[in-house]
């Protein structure tokens, strides 16, 4: 089946870690050109070659940069858009928990964890949006998180994907009449080499299958489908949607 991915391209956030590779992977499978973006080098080193392992023929092209600093976003999404073509399909995927309960947290705990989420997600929304609205198409793909529930120990996680549903939401009335659908994704716990490297792993794997009714846990690839397919042509009508990636929890 053609996805409609051939040609199109693709900036990912957070594009180094276990999702954001998974996921240049599969749209570059489809035929997508793939922007992987990050703060770190050396991970966005690793996950070009994981995804030309991949995916030989695949075109990607890397760059550093701090999605809370909207000049540094501004001049990295210029160099991509120079390199691939303008941005069609945005997701929004970098960020990451700093977990304390409430009292405990400091002010910055809190700051970082939104700074990233949010203000990341404001910044490169406004950075690919203008030309999306001008070719009259877009697809704008936020990473939330099933933390936008709540749980404890993540008030500043929680809120923060919470709030990026609710701008998704927004968004996508706003992006609408130019054609650009706006969406989330909220994964539950996945399976990363990020999460398998922690000594509580297996502590937390136990945990989280005790409220999901299909016996395993998320893997990247499964949150990389459910992108795959918002930025498809089996989307184009689909706006203004939450998927939840969590094995039925």
């Amino acid at each position: 089946m053609d996805l409609g991915l051939t040609g199109r391209t693709a900036f990912i956030t957070g594009g180094g870690g276990g999702i954001g590779r998974a996921t240049g992977r599969m749209l570059a499978g489809e035929g997508a050109l793939i922007a992987l973006l990050d703060i770190s080098q050396e991970a966005l080193d690793s996950a070009r070659e994981d995804i030309l392992n991949a995916v030989p023929q695949a075109k990607i092209w890397t760059g550093v940069v701090d999605i809370t600093d909207k000049a540094s976003v501004n001049a990295v999404f210029a160099e991509a858009a120079q390199a691939l073509g303008p941005c069609d399909i945005l997701v929004n995927n970098a960020g990451f928990a700093r977990d304390k309960y409430m009292l405990k947290m400091d002010e910055d705990d809190w700051d970082d964890v939104h700074n990233v989420v949010l203000k990341g997600a404001f910044h490169c929304c406004r950075a690919v949006m203008p030309a999306m609205m001008e070719r009259k198409w877009g697809r704008i793909i936020n990473m939330s998180s099933m933390a936008y529930l709540g749980n404890k120990g993540q008030t500043n996680y929680s809120a923060a994907k919470a709030g990026l549903i609710g701008f998704t939401n927004a968004l996508a009335r706003e992006a609408g009449a130019f054609n650009i659908t706006a969406n989330a994704i909220a994964p539950g716990l996945v399976a990363t080499p990020r999460l398998k490297a922690r000594a509580d792993y297996e502590k937390l794997k136990q945990r989280s299958l005790t409220f999901t009714p299909m016996p395993r846990l998320a893997e990247a690839e499964d949150v990389a489908k459910a992108v795959t397919f918002f930025a498809s042509n089996l989307a184009d009508i689909v706006s203004a949607q939450l998927v939840g990636v969590t094995a039925g929890r």
